[in-house]
């Protein structure tokens, strides 16, 4: 189990209260997740909480009402993974009548291609990293789970026993009776009509039925979102799509045959009275289904048991049709003829393919028929994650959507939390309402990646993987260049980042490099090592254009950064720091470079439009906190010979005696007026060069016209992120995040107490190095022609003790090297442990960091 194992968290039964009881909540929306955070929050002490729903209750017609209930906790994200766990726990401790609110029926992912088979072992590392347990099964195993299927279809499932089903609007009674039994109310038929505000924060919620006055609004409104978002000027990127869910007619392959679990099927009165859900004529009321709910993500395709009366049927959920994007703002409320406004009628046409799949894998289904279906409204976001967070621009105003019912509970806690203590306890950066840049939230770009998002819901994709479209959207002013050079480019945050060149394929003749296997191989080329090679030989530029700048300026900007930040900055101008952002209790935020242009003016590296954000919250009066990014751009320069070539462009004296490591400058370098920083992520001389955007390609062309004598190329991201992990430097939001402290993550070098009060620095007090109970460690691979990518899990003496975070290839080192975290008594150099990568053994070995010029001497020459 990982050091952070989602298993360990408490349920909402065992939080504490908060001080301020007496602020007024209303929570938009009672699907699944407004009851989760109402019960949360009353359970923290917080009563004074109005849930309004403008459907009737318990099932209000939104997506809760249809919702087929599947849990599945296993994802590439450690964030979501941790909502899915505890929405396990807490959905098992709740029941109705005696009904449980969650069936830990497992689930079962089977593959009939070698590669659904080979990620399946890779999502088994997954889950063995976040602590879920699972294990591999051959086609025998995965039949007697289920007799159904064609067992020579598939090469084998991946069981998880603690998946399974939640009765979503079971638990939504359940958890509306707590909140209630703590004080709060919820009121039925209310539809919003309007926000109130006054002086930047949220006042009161106006509905047809009356206003009611508020210090917090949470949008829990789902695929409404975007309507109460306008309501209140706050944007809500998301697009709600339609998603077709079938059921057979009975089955009576299924009838009589109670599962794995054993036990018959029962049907309490408490469902068939109170959990009628109405979706395009659907009864789903549901009951104890035996079987692990099961995926045929190669057809995009999912199945789980119905039981009634009369006997079992199949409910099948298909993704493998065409976007069907929905309109919030046409979509009505539930309406007196009880119409589910979130079930639209079923298209038949559409499912038929599915329906085809379906029989060659359950060819039993051969014999039986879809008896009804309807296309149920979910959200989708641009990346695919939830929208979480309070409003800038309106303080008091929470979102809390596009979130299913899988990771409902996790993440109302985690709201809650947010909204009592000041801040989740799980990091949350991911899901983070101001991760998405300006560029990314226009109604387009929302409507194809969303759209793009639903399509690749069971889709094996890679994490360096882009969506191709809108593509380019960003882009720097030397992108015209790069094309020339044959730049590879993938995408982050809207930006065309160039991963190698293949200008640069000649350099890579005849290097000898371990054999990659075809995961490892995907988005990578030898090129990478070539252009390694050259920067630590020669010298290299590097696009850092993408990395966010932002400028600090008035007259208290330097009291302001010096107490949002850990290091030293009462330092002259011409000064560079590196520094850290830190939450009240000592999680690392962000890590930024400071550099001190004049007495009132700083410019800031930071990492993302949340480092913005959270500065801006901030920020006093006479301080102005502004995002030079899009009219600026920056190039590295690094390399042994940075200097002979940056030398000659510019009257002013770049020695190490006049222009020393972690200095700034404003310079000219020909025609180009240039802000140079002294600093190097890949542990060789250099710096990074900014200038405003419209010069930015005069830059480029007066670096490589002068470069040419000294063998100068044009390096990606492929090799930079190689040499920066030979340097042991970290990236946040992969090595590190709110969860770690800056001792435990190796950056405690960044932490000067003794500076006076900083945020954060008290809940610092008494923590170091020495007492940190895991660590952030380098690891090197004992085989060099073995390779890991991040992610997997560790194991020490056996069991699973941590998780790979950043992982690469060191050309110059000759072997991996991967960052994991690790309990620190196993954080010692020469420990042995193991990589899991896709069910291979991976040999390791704890290495002192940095790998790579521990006496910092390249840099400093």
């Amino acid at each position: 189990m990982s050091p952070s194992s989602p298993a360990s968290a408490p349920i909402a039964t065992d939080a504490h209260p908060s001080p301020d009881t007496d602020a007024r909540v209303v929570i938009i929306g009672a699907g699944i997740v407004g009851c989760s955070l109402a019960d949360e929050l009353t359970a923290r002490g917080w009563h004074d909480v109005t849930v309004l729903e403008q459907g009737p209750l318990p099932a209000p017609g939104g997506s809760t009402s249809h919702a087929p209930g599947l849990v599945f906790q296993t994802s590439p994200s450690k964030t979501m993974t941790e909502f899915a766990a505890y929405t396990v726990r807490k959905f098992g401790s709740l029941e109705v009548d005696g009904l449980p609110c969650f069936n830990p029926v497992g689930g079962l992912e089977v593959a009939t291609t070698e590669a659904r088979w080979a990620d399946l072992h890779r999502k088994a590392g997954l889950a063995a990293s976040w602590g879920v347990r699972g294990e591999l099964l051959g086609p025998p195993e995965c039949k007697k789970l289920w007799p159904m299927l064609d067992e020579t279809a598939i090469h084998g499932g991946f069981h998880t026993a603690d998946d399974g089903l939640a009765r979503a609007l079971l638990a939504c009674r359940a958890q509306m009776a707590r909140a209630e039994a703590h004080g709060a109310r919820f009121l039925e038929r209310h539809t919003v009509t309007g926000i109130e505000r006054a002086d930047g924060r949220v006042t009161g919620v106006v509905t047809d039925r009356g206003t009611f006055p508020a210090d917090h609004v949470v949008s829990a409104a789902g695929f409404w979102g975007p309507v109460i978002g306008a309501m209140a000027g706050v944007d809500v990127p998301l697009l709600p799509l339609a998603h077709q869910y079938a059921t057979t007619e009975r089955l009576p392959e299924l009838a009589g045959d109670s599962g794995p679990h054993g036990g018959s099927p029962r049907v309490s009165e408490a469902e068939r009275g109170g959990e009628a859900e109405r979706g395009g004529g659907v009864e789903s009321w549901r009951e104890e289904a035996g079987r692990p709910i099961l995926r045929f993500q190669d057809r995009d395709l999912y199945f789980r048991e119905h039981f009634d009366a009369a006997g079992v049927r199949l409910g099948i959920g298909s993704y493998a049709h065409r976007p069907m994007p929905v309109d919030p703002f046409t979509v009505p409320a539930f309406d007196d003829a009880l119409v589910m406004p979130s079930s639209l009628p079923f298209t038949e046409e559409d499912f038929a393919p599915s329906w085809q799949d379906s029989i060659t894998l359950l060819p039993a289904l051969g014999a039986s028929r879809v008896a009804e279906g309807f296309n149920g409204v979910f959200s989708f976001t641009p990346d695919g994650m939830p929208l979480l967070g309070e409003s800038r621009e309106l303080r008091g105003f929470w979102l809390a959507e596009a979130v299913w019912v899988t990771h409902s509970a996790g993440v109302a806690r985690a709201v809650a939390e947010w909204m009592t203590d000041g801040r989740p306890a799980v990091d949350i950066h991911e899901c983070d309402l101001y991760r998405f840049e300006d560029a990314q939230r226009s109604p387009a770009y929302i409507e194809d990646r969303g759209a793009q998002n639903f399509i690749e819901v069971y889709d094996v994709i890679h994490p360096l993987q882009p969506m191709e479209q809108p593509r380019p959207l960003r882009t720097s002013p030397f992108y015209a260049r790069q094309q020339e050079l044959g730049a590879y480019f993938l995408e982050g945050g809207g930006w065309e980042r160039p991963h190698w060149y293949e200008a640069n394929a000649p350099l890579a003749e005849g290097l000898r490099l371990p054999e990659r296997d075809a995961w490892s191989a995907r988005y990578w080329s030898p090129i990478a090592a070539a252009e390694a090679a050259v920067t630590r030989e020669r010298v290299a530029l590097y696009d850092m254009t993408p990395l966010r700048r932002l400028e600090v300026t008035g007259p208290g900007a330097l009291d302001f950064l010096q107490y949002m930040t850990t290091n030293q900055l009462r330092k002259k101008p011409g000064a560079v720091t590196y520094t850290l952002l830190l939450d009240e209790d000592g999680g690392v935020r962000s890590d930024l470079t400071v550099a001190r242009l004049a007495p009132d003016r700083f410019q800031v590296g930071a990492n993302s439009g949340s480092d913005l954000d959270w500065l801006l919250r901030h920020a006093p009066d006479g301080v102005q906190v502004r995002d030079i990014t899009p009219g600026t751009c920056c190039i590295g320069v690094w390399g042994p010979l940075a200097r002979d070539l940056v030398q000659p462009l510019t009257r002013d004296d770049f020695s190490h005696e006049a222009f020393g490591y972690f200095r700034a400058e404003q310079t000219y370098l020909g025609h180009v007026p240039v802000t140079a920083l002294r600093l190097s992520y890949v542990g060789e001389l250099g710096w990074e060069l900014y200038t405003t955007a419209d010069l930015g390609l005069r830059l480029w062309d007066t670096l490589w016209e002068a470069g040419q004598r000294h063998g100068v190329i044009a390096a990606g991201r492929s090799a930079f992120n190689s040499l920066r992990l030979e340097k042991g430097y970290r990236a946040w939001g992969h090595d590190m995040t709110t969860e770690h402290d800056p001792y435990e993550a190796g950056v405690g070098f960044a932490v000067r107490p003794a500076k006076g009060d900083f945020l954060g620095r008290a809940a610092l007090e008494g923590r170091s190095e020495q007492t940190a109970a895991r660590k952030l460690t380098c690891l090197t691979l004992d085989d060099p022609a073995a390779h890991v990518l991040g992610k997997e899990p560790v194991f020490v003496n056996g069991a699973p003790a941590g998780y790979v975070t950043s992982a690469a290839y060191g050309y110059t080192l000759g072997r991996g090297i991967a960052y994991a975290w690790l309990p620190a008594a196993a954080a010692v150099p020469g420990t042995a442990v193991h990589i899991e990568y896709f069910g291979q053994q991976v040999a390791a070995t704890v290495a002192q960091e940095p790998l790579f010029d521990p006496e910092m001497a390249r840099i400093r020459r």
